[in-house]
């Protein structure tokens, strides 16, 4: 297994390689349309987890659903700073390092979306136990993604 990057390192190889994208201009509308799409994300997620038992299957689902939405809120925030970063681990890396001041942990965004990946492209699963243990800090860091974005649209 390959050692894992630094937020530096992998910051320093997305540029190198193009993944990070300046656009010309912020567009509000598309920041309010994902910020949307981020809260569906949170409350189908809520629904599923109300309907389900601690042995089953969707678990995967609600996981997916909030990884989904950190993802879409990181995208959003990322437009205030004019730039467009398609790749996860990229986009991921470009928040830190451009908001030092919401101190998102590097390692906890690298895990889930490993995990992530494991679920859509090796058949991986996710227990209720594997839920549980990063419930809480994908919360605080959607909530900190969410109350950045809402206080540069000023509502």
């Amino acid at each position: 297994m390959r050692k894992p990057k630094t937020l530096e390192e992998t910051y320093q190889s997305c540029t190198a390689d193009g993944y990070i994208n300046e656009i010309r201009e912020v567009n509000y509308d598309k920041i309010k349309s994902l910020m949307q799409n981020a809260e569906t994300s949170i409350r189908t997620a809520n629904i599923v987890v109300k309907a389900i038992r601690e042995q089953d299957k969707e678990w995967m689902s609600v996981l997916l659903d909030h990884y989904d939405a950190l993802r879409i809120y990181a995208e959003a925030l990322l437009q205030f700073d004019k730039l467009d970063i398609p790749n996860h681990e990229c986009l991921f890396a470009g928040l830190c390092i451009k908001h030092p001041q919401l101190k998102l942990d590097w390692n906890f965004l690298n895990k889930v979306r490993r995990k992530r990946n494991g679920v859509n492209y090796y058949g991986e699963h996710v227990s209720y136990d594997e839920w549980k243990d990063v419930e809480h800090q994908f919360n605080l860091c959607i909530t900190a993604l969410k109350k950045e974005i809402e206080k540069r649209l000023k509502f």
